[in-house]
């Protein structure tokens, strides 16, 4: 078993009451530590499990046992230059040369612009050029396109107290397969 680390951001369980953090302990969250930041339970995981996607749906499936609603995994998909840097390892003036195409070609073009100055790009896209070009293990691709599965099938479809283990694991699979 390998150990993932991963952030679930939560809502719907008052971090005032007294129960608060017991509950997630007791729904099987013990390997999390959580915080309450801008509204928003926190819960970061260092989970061991068989696979990436196996750690996030007995996390997600937790969770919810703990009478907690998932918003959202995290790293975020978007990411800025800064955000590659840190996930490849690399310098964050190699990532900006390889968008620009100094160095490599075909580098993936930026999906979203918050600003002029700042462009925000598609884990997914870097990750599998990354792979492609060496820079990467295939096991980050993978992960990212897991991360982003679970984010759209929460979107689309709240996981909420009473959702099972299996039931994720079923979402995630079909989301992961129109991914794919």
């Amino acid at each position: 078993m390998k150990t993932y680390e991963f952030t679930i951001i939560a809502s719907g369980l008052d971090p005032n009451r007294d129960d608060f953090e017991d509950r997630f302990y007791e729904a099987g969250c013990d390997d999390a530590t959580i915080s309450f930041q801008k509204g928003m339970i926190a819960l970061e995981f260092s989970r061991a499990a068989k696979s990436f996607a196996q750690a996030i749906v007995s996390a997600f499936a937790d969770v919810s046992k703990a009478g907690a609603r998932v918003e959202r995994l995290e790293p975020d998909h978007l990411v800025n230059l800064s955000d590659i840097a840190m996930r490849s390892g690399l310098s964050r003036a190699a990532i900006s040369l390889y968008c620009k195409g100094a160095r490599g070609k075909d580098f993936p073009a930026p999906v979203a612009r918050v600003t002029s100055d700042s462009p925000l790009w598609d884990w997914v896209a870097v990750s599998r050029w990354m792979v492609e070009n060496g820079k990467l293990p295939q096991e980050s691709f993978v992960e990212a396109r897991i991360t982003r599965a679970a984010n759209d099938l929460v979107g689309l479809r709240p996981i909420n107290r009473g959702t099972t283990a299996k039931e994720i694991e079923q979402r995630l699979k079909a989301a992961m397969a129109e991914a794919a």
